[in-house]
């Protein structure tokens, strides 16, 4: 007699009662891939979220704002409520923007021009998580690092090492760009330092006087974002 073929054979098997379910390999390769696509899609959504501030470092940054060259020296102090700029702009004077998380703020000159101003600002300085609810953009290379992105509505781009965590680039909203030269973490200034001179408390009209608009384009005020 003609040899019935095995696809027939199968057939008849499950005509006869035999289960058509999935063998349990099948289950178990069918069970794998769905939780592997949930899985893969659950890492997607979930967008990376931008390191907190230490709460005390030092960072050398280059500045450029349309071509107007500065170096400044960060120096951020949480614990004690105070953040230090000190300017040097290209071929030129030094400038000290000092910060305190009571609101005061003074920028002054330490030559013989003896120039000083201070204002009372909202806000003090910058939290360390102060980048909390960033918008993020992505990856990209930025200064030769692979840098996450995020994007802190009208005030900052802010540009971090994918790999060690540390801000690479900032770009503000007023067109300013920030290369982060050094970030030395636990970094302190002695306190000394952090006194503004006695001429910023004199009260004589002939004191020279630093324009307010200077101050208020700083570096990072907090004012500007909180």
């Amino acid at each position: 007699s003609p040899r019935i073929p095995r696809v027939l054979l199968r057939s008849k098997s499950n005509k006869d009662g035999l289960s058509d379910k999935p063998t349990p390999r099948v289950t178990l390769f069918l069970f794998l891939i769905f939780t592997c696509s949930r899985f893969c899609k659950s890492t997607r959504e979930q967008d990376p979220i931008p390191t907190p501030w230490p709460h005390q470092f030092h960072s050398i940054l280059v500045m450029n704002y349309s071509g107007i060259l500065q170096v400044i020296d960060l120096w951020y102090d949480w614990p004690n409520g105070r953040n230090f700029n000190i300017i040097q702009h290209q071929l030129g004077n030094v400038l000290y923007d000092l910060e305190w998380n009571n609101g005061t703020s003074f920028l002054y000159t330490l030559d013989s021009s003896k120039e000083c101003s201070s204002a009372q600002l909202e806000v003090g300085i910058l939290r360390p998580n102060w980048l909390d609810g960033a918008k993020y953009l992505g990856q990209q290379h930025v200064d030769g690092f692979l840098c996450n992105v995020w994007e802190k509505v009208d005030f900052i781009w802010y540009y971090e090492d994918v790999i060690t965590k540390r801000p690479v680039h900032w770009v503000f909203y007023t067109g300013r760009t920030a290369h982060v030269m050094t970030f030395e973490v636990g970094a302190a200034l002695e306190d000394a330092k952090w006194q503004a001179p006695v001429y910023c408390f004199d009260k004589n009209d002939s004191l020279s006087s630093i324009p307010v608009e200077t101050m208020v384009d700083g570096v990072l005020k907090g004012s500007a974002v909180l």
